[in-house]
């Protein structure tokens, strides 16, 4: 059986976790101690791809992403190449699809740690960045940890964003779960099986995890 697609599916999980990381953490911070009128709305933003229907925002991602969109365009134009149907493009969907994942557990994580450490630390002289890595980011590690398995997990699984974005290009775009699909439209259901199995066990794990750190986090919980 061709195991790229596990390939392409891990590399991309792997790139989409290190960008929402890079990106979410400042953006979890904000969402977890402003008190702008705008923290809401943008709250619900970040949590639109958790209700929104995948091909709906595919399809708004391959009409930005396209080459006369008003990104794929200027891409087109500078690189020569297109971001639709191609890794970069599914990186671009996975970031946005896989957001509210990565986003919500560093920002509930964040709030937990409260103000108490972050003004301890200002007492002892450290600097707003210089608290937020050495205090607030340790103390909020289960969050960090949390985050990284359910956006790598979530990513793992895509497929109707990536599908519209992407296509199904052999060892470009063709992920796991687009693999699947086309191993049961052609009834090669022996292939489709085993990969479908391999998520539903890596899918089991993944929770598995994420319950028991919560369970042991609670005040309280032991064993």
């Amino acid at each position: 059986m061709n195991l790229t697609p596990v390939w392409i599916s891990i590399q991309l999980a792997t790139v989409t976790v290190v960008v929402l990381l890079a990106l979410g953490t400042p953006l979890a911070w904000w969402l977890a101690v402003t008190r702008s009128r705008w923290r809401v709305p943008i709250d619900a933003l970040v949590a639109l791809p958790l209700v929104l229907p995948p091909t709906v925002l595919g399809f708004y991602l391959l009409t930005l992403l396209g080459p006369q969109g008003p990104i794929g365009g200027p891409w087109f134009k500078v690189t020569g190449q297109t971001l639709t149907f191609s890794f970069s493009g599914l990186v671009i969907a996975s970031v946005i699809y896989s957001l509210p994942f990565v986003v919500q557990p560093l920002r509930d994580a964040f709030r937990a740690v409260g103000e108490g450490p972050m003004e301890a630390a200002a007492t002892l002289g450290a600097r707003p960045l210089d608290a937020f890595f050495t205090v607030a980011c340790p103390l909020a590690g289960r969050g960090f940890l949390t985050a990284v398995v359910l956006g790598f997990a979530h990513t793992l699984g895509e497929f109707g964003a990536v599908l519209m974005v992407g296509g199904s290009i052999p060892g470009e775009t063709r992920v796991v779960a687009i693999a699947i699909y086309e191993h049961v439209e052609t009834l090669e259901y022996g292939a489709a099986h085993t990969l479908s199995a391999g998520l539903l066990v890596f899918s089991f794990l993944v929770l598995f995890v994420v319950y028991a750190l919560n369970r042991r986090s609670r005040p309280g919980v032991t064993g």
